[in-house]
């Protein structure tokens, strides 16, 4: 089954149980997958935009959090948590920093194979766009971000 199906079937059954806090998460999941796909004039089909999407619904709940936290509004920090574990739920098994670690290394030797010379803090933008079309979806970014700043660094 597709995600996007998943999805679906798993607001169908918020419907049912009438839990309306997973409902409306799930709500506003649907209606970012839509917006994307009517300003793009797509359809998204493939697991891995809809996991685009999902990155960054909780990537915007996580800056919410940050922000209600240092507001001293635990009452909505608490809500966006519970929103973004329930955005969390579609997406794959993250890598771990080891994992990042090492992929982060390969992309850099890579580079250093193709250009002839190791990476320096210049090239962050080549690495990160390396780094992104072949971890997008299955870490995250900021920890990518860290990994690459410390092959730079190194």
């Amino acid at each position: 089954m597709s995600l996007k199906a998943q999805i679906t079937e798993d607001m169908k059954t918020a419907m049912r149980a009438k839990d309306m806090e997973r409902l409306g998460t799930i709500r506003l999941l649907q209606a970012a997958i839509k917006q994307k796909e009517v300003d793009e004039r797509i359809v998204l089909e493939d697991d891995a935009a809809i996991v685009a999407v999902v990155d960054k619904l909780i990537k915007q709940r996580k800056d919410s959090i940050t922000a209600f936290e240092q507001a001293n509004r635990q009452d909505l920090a608490d809500k966006e948590k519970a929103e973004m574990a329930v955005l969390q739920v579609y997406l794959p098994e993250r890598m771990g920093e080891a994992e990042i670690a090492a992929a982060v290394q390969a992309i850099a030797a890579a580079f250093e194979a193709e250009n002839g010379r190791k990476p320096a803090a210049p090239d962050m933008g080549k690495i990160m766009g390396a780094a992104k079309a072949q971890l997008a979806g299955k870490a995250d970014m900021g920890q990518v971000s860290a990994a690459v700043k410390a092959v730079l660094a190194g």
